[in-house]
């Protein structure tokens, strides 16, 4: 396919939904900062040949229609999902047992190193200071000590998520880190973790809010699974993929809290940051350095016009993402016949296909969104914003020498929230 650079920036900006020359401003500054020449040709060059060997695979043409092209992935998806299903012994997620063959693939696949985490007895400690009343109330116990001697610690503490009033968890419970050091963490293994099914019953408003079963404590290093049965084509998929992603996300605050150890002074203060998910509320100054916001979560999920969107940025949530979605196609390394290695580099691919009345959708080929599409295919809900930001991250990285340094890059930043060149 040949393209010349302007129309490059010009498909790019298409995906992403915004002005052609908000691409080529940063493009232009950062090719004077790299020396690098033609990424944005680069980059499309890139996404047609991972679409055309896409394609091939899934036994769909060049100048198929939009549908035909989103229902083979989605088959494709289904396909992944069954075998998956079967390799993980069936896993019915209503406790460890049921879930344990799947957690260990994970934590095999993902393979990261241990973590920079709050000590156990700091936490019980939190608790014992701050008293949560609904779970007290729920579960029956007169005091913290009694909830401590009954219930584990990381239980009790994933359970603050959705028993508690946010109100309370932010202004009371939360208001205790501000005490944290370095001193109050140490390292130690990343744990896996499905509740006991006392908790189902409270967790289903958050259930509905996250649309997924299974969420993190970063400053503890744990993530959890709400026990729920998985009835739905995809959810086996949904599940790994989303284990493996908060894998690498947990990793990732780990190093930042080994970071911001450096500071003392400022330490709990930016750990707290970090925790809330704080971004820039305000545009940075136009001048001839290229400006790159970090906006580390989904923005899309609450407003999908949010100014922030528009901007140049990158996203560290695409990138545990891209990791994520790496370890499911290593994966095909151990099970050949899996064909995961589809998913391979696929990220940031995507492009327009007519419908029927010759109207351009884009379509992602972005795992999650596939597979997030395929779980919420009865209600019709298509998934778009997890390529779109790995879109960011590529240009971002092509630039900079990979994913690597960017990732190093976005450390080095992080409490700024921006990065300049």
């Amino acid at each position: 396919m040949e393209i010349t650079n302007e129309e490059a920036i010009k498909k790019i900006a298409r995906i992403l939904r915004t002005d052609k020359d908000t691409v080529f401003s940063v493009c232009e500054r950062m090719e004077d900062v790299t020396g690098k020449k033609d990424v944005p040709k680069k980059i499309i060059e890139e996404n047609e040949q991972l679409i055309e060997r896409s394609l091939k695979t899934l036994g769909v043409r060049r100048d198929a229609y939009q549908f035909e092209v989103y229902d083979a992935l989605i088959e494709k998806i289904r396909q992944n999902d069954d075998f998956i299903f079967k390799i993980f012994k069936e896993p019915r997620c209503i406790d460890y047992e049921g879930c344990k063959v799947l957690l260990n693939f994970a934590l095999e696949t993902a393979n990261v190193p241990e973590g920079f985490f709050i000590k156990t007895k700091k936490a019980r400690e939190f608790l014992k200071n701050k008293p949560p009343k609904k779970i007290l109330e729920a579960l029956g116990y007169k005091d913290v000590d009694e909830l401590l001697e009954k219930e584990e610690m990381t239980q009790v503490f994933a359970a603050l998520r959705f028993m508690e009033d946010t109100e309370w968890l932010n202004n009371e419970f939360f208001s205790q880190y501000i005490d944290l050091t370095p001193e109050d963490f140490e390292f130690r293994e990343i744990e896996l973790k499905v509740l006991d099914r006392k908790w189902l019953d409270a967790a289903e408003k958050f259930l509905k809010k996250k649309y997924h079963n299974v969420s993190h404590l970063k400053e503890l290093g744990v993530i959890f699974v709400i026990p729920l049965e998985m009835k739905v084509h995809g959810e086996t998929m949904r599940l790994f993929s989303l284990i493996l992603h908060y894998l690498n996300e947990v990793t990732f605050y780990s190093n930042l809290f080994q970071k911001f150890a450096e500071k003392k002074e400022v330490f709990a203060e930016r750990v707290i940051s970090s925790l809330r998910g704080d971004v820039l509320e305000e545009r940075l100054p136009e001048n001839k350095v290229a400006n790159w916001m970090i906006i580390q979560r989904y923005l899309a999920k609450d407003d999908e016009y949010d100014w922030r969107l528009f901007e140049p940025h990158i996203n560290p949530e695409a990138l545990h993402w891209s990791k994520a979605e790496k370890n499911v196609a290593d994966f095909n390394k151990r099970f050949p016949e899996s064909g995961l290695d589809f998913w391979k580099d696929l990220d940031f691919v995507g492009d327009f296909f007519k419908t029927r009345s010759g109207v351009d959708n884009l379509v992602s080929m972005n795992l999650i969104d596939t597979v997030m599409s395929l779980v919420m295919e009865k209600q019709m809900i298509k998934y778009l914003y997890h390529h779109q930001e790995a879109m960011w991250n590529k240009i971002f990285s092509e630039y900079v020498g990979g994913q690597e340094e960017m990732e190093k890059i976005i450390v080095d930043n992080f409490v700024k929230g921006y990065i300049s060149f």
